[in-house]
């Protein structure tokens, strides 16, 4: 099945699902993070589901690419802060595990998708 709108992506979906725990967690951090880990937390999560939508509309692969390639890396750029968050002591290990399993799929997947798009004969 061909997909007709960013949400059917696989990859979008569970993006998405990686907002929604992501803005679950960030919830119970400090007041005092609110507007530093907290904020940065959100902006990259969202910047992994914004790119990936807005690869999705362009036309050209290539524009499609350059888009799911700033979603790695604003989702590199998320563990990175998730690795913070972990060892300040504002996530216990168990959650950790949990987002960072999702994270790594959710890199897999991207990565998956760029490599399809780069084989593509169009490229």
């Amino acid at each position: 099945m061909i997909a007709q709108h960013f949400t059917d992506l696989l990859v979008w979906q569970k993006g998405h699902q990686l907002v929604l725990l992501i803005y679950k967690i960030t919830s119970q951090f400090p007041t005092k993070e609110v507007y530093s880990l907290v904020d940065q937390m959100r902006r990259a999560v969202i910047s992994i589901t914004s790119n990936i939508a807005e690869g999705f509309a362009r036309k050209g692969i290539k524009e499609k690419i350059q888009f799911y390639y700033l979603a790695v890396g604003s989702l590199t750029e998320l563990q990175n802060q998730l690795l913070v968050a972990r060892d300040v002591g504002y996530l216990e290990a168990e959650t950790f595990g949990k987002v960072n399993i999702l994270t790594v799929e959710l890199n897999k997947l991207l990565n998956s998708l760029i490599r399809s798009l780069r084989s593509s004969p169009n490229y």
